[in-house]
This record gives C-alpha cells, structure tokens and sequence, in this order.
C-alpha cells in the first residue's frame, strides 16, 4: 500500500478497481431503469446528518465546516424534487477503528425513494438492485474474478430475514454467543453463517433495529422498533437503510429526544413543513462489497488510494 502508485500496474492488485467499477455500473443502469435520477450533493457542510460525532472538520473561510460523513439529509430534500434519487459520492467517518473492515474515505452508493409503504419496499428494491450489480460485475470483469480466484456469490430469489430481536435471540439460545443490545462484528459474522448453513445464502437482512441504535430520522414503531434494516453479506455489515420520519413534528420531536440541536438542522426542517411523502433509504459501501465478493483479506485493497487512521499518502 505505501507504493500503490507503482503496485497497482499489477494484474491482481487492480482487478478489485475493475471488478468495483463494474458493480458501480450495474448499480447506476438498474436505478436509471426504476426512474430514478443520479443527485450531486455538497461534499463540505456545516453539519453532519448524524449529528456531531464522526466528523471531519474543515475551515471553510470565517466559518466551521466538515466533510459530509454522509448524503442522507440533501437525498431526502431531493426526494421532495424527484421523487426517486441516488449518488455515487466518496464520504468520510472520523473514527478511530484501525481492522481490515473499516476506511475514513469510502465510496457510498446512496439510494432514497418516495412513496413506499414501508421498509420492505426498499430491501425488494435492493435485492434486485444487487442481482444486476452481480450479474454486470461477473459479465465484464469475468478474467478479474477468475484471476483472484474469487468464490462468486449465487443470489437467492429472497433474501431471508431476521428481526433484530430474532437475531439476538438466536445468538443466545442457539449459537451460545453473549450479546448486547448492539451486534458486534462476531454476531454478524456468526449469523452470516448461520444463514449460509441454514438457508444456503450468502445475505441475510437484520430488521426492526431499537429506536436508540438508530439515527433521529429513522421511522419509529410503538414498540421501540424502528423500520430500518441492515444487510449482511458473508457475515459483513455492507447495508444500512430504512424508512425516514415523513411528518415535521416527528422529526423535531425525534431532534429533541436525541439531544440535538435544531438550528442546525433549520433548512432540512423547513422541507418538511411544506410536504414530503413516505419515503425512505439504502447505503451500499462498495469497498466493504468488493472486498467480500472477492474475499480480500482487507477492504483497502478494494480502494486505489486508501485513507484509514495513519495513512495520507499516496
């Protein structure tokens, strides 16, 4: 990785970049097909869509600004515009996580629809959304798959779920494993092989997360739940998605519960006071995908010039 700009001349080490750009394609022509419209969104903002934490900050003139840790709060304006939106965009996390999973810059797929129903409507949107990412993926970058001799994934008609509870449940009572409220990275990976030996599948969605795991626009259920969702590949977290808080006094009431400050989020406010429809959103982390597709032993391989805790350069 310290000379990237001479290793990644070599057949392996950029056949991850090929197989990535073919999943990317696949992503952007099944979206383009399902009417939706590719979204360009300010990449310096005075405010992070999580909150405070995880940001990077920038000095933008007289002012504090940070890096977007994510597009989430410009594609739910959007939807108010189009309805159906995505990006393709690089976003940043300051965290101090140093594994072979986790990058300060990564490229996001972001995905954000109105009108549905509920969450289910995006996970039916995202399984066939990764069928023709596979599928373009192992058509034009067939020698790169072959060349890493990659184990590629059969896609299952439906992709099978667990709520949230379920799976804590099932990881106490059948598989013996201690767990929290949250699931940690050995709980995912321990259900991944769960779902592949009870279902044969390489996917598993975790479903209904608690309202306190969840960020304030996520859709809250009576009983604590929320309508959100992450997917599991192999064991690895490589989705994170759910249906927003449509309504403005949810949301300022959401705002509040958190602790947080509503000047900050004044213009994203001001949009829901006039309108907006259900609607709700998916992130895929393409590195994270590419890396298990291919099975690399780190997710900086999955990225020309990675940037984690130590490194800046090349």
């Amino acid at each position: 990785l310290e000379y990237r700009y001479v290793t990644l001349r070599g057949e392996k080490a950029r056949a991850p970049l090929k197989v990535q750009a073919a999943l990317v394609r696949g992503f952007r022509r099944y979206l383009d097909r399902q009417d939706f419209t590719e979204i360009f969104t300010p990449k310096v903002v005075r405010a992070g869509a999580e909150g405070g934490s995880g940001l990077f900050g920038v000095d933008y003139f007289e002012y504090r600004a940070y890096l977007a840790q994510s597009p989430q709060l410009y594609k739910q304006i959007m939807v108010g515009v189009f309805e159906r939106v995505y990006e393709v965009a690089p976003v940043w996390r300051m965290e101090e996580h140093n594994t072979s999973r986790h990058l300060n810059e990564y490229l996001s797929l972001d995905v954000e629809m109105g009108f549905i129903q509920d969450e289910e409507d995006l996970m039916r949107l995202e399984e066939g959304l990764l069928q023709e990412m596979l599928e373009e993926a192992l058509t034009s970058a067939a020698s790169e798959i072959r060349l890493l001799g990659a184990e590629w994934p059969s896609f299952p008609k439906d992709i099978p779920r667990l709520t949230h509870a379920e799976a804590r449940r099932l990881l106490k009572e059948e598989l013996g494993y201690p767990v929290g409220q949250d699931l940690s990275e050995e709980a995912e990976r321990l259900l991944g092989q769960y779902a592949r030996e009870r279902w044969g599948s390489d996917w598993l969605f975790i479903t209904r997360y608690p309202k306190a795991l969840r960020p304030f626009y996520t859709y809250p259920e009576p009983d604590g739940t929320t309508r959100s969702f992450d997917l599991l590949f192999r064991g690895l977290e490589i989705t994170s998605g759910g249906q927003r808080i449509h309504r403005y006094p949810d949301l300022v009431e959401s705002l509040r519960a958190k602790g947080m400050d509503l000047e900050g989020f004044k213009g994203y406010l001001e949009v829901f006071k006039y309108g907006m429809p259900p609607h709700g959103g998916f992130a895929i982390g393409a590195e994270r995908l590419t890396q298990k597709l291919l099975g690399l032993p780190n997710v900086r391989y999955a990225r020309a010039f990675p940037r984690d805790r130590h490194r800046l350069t090349p």
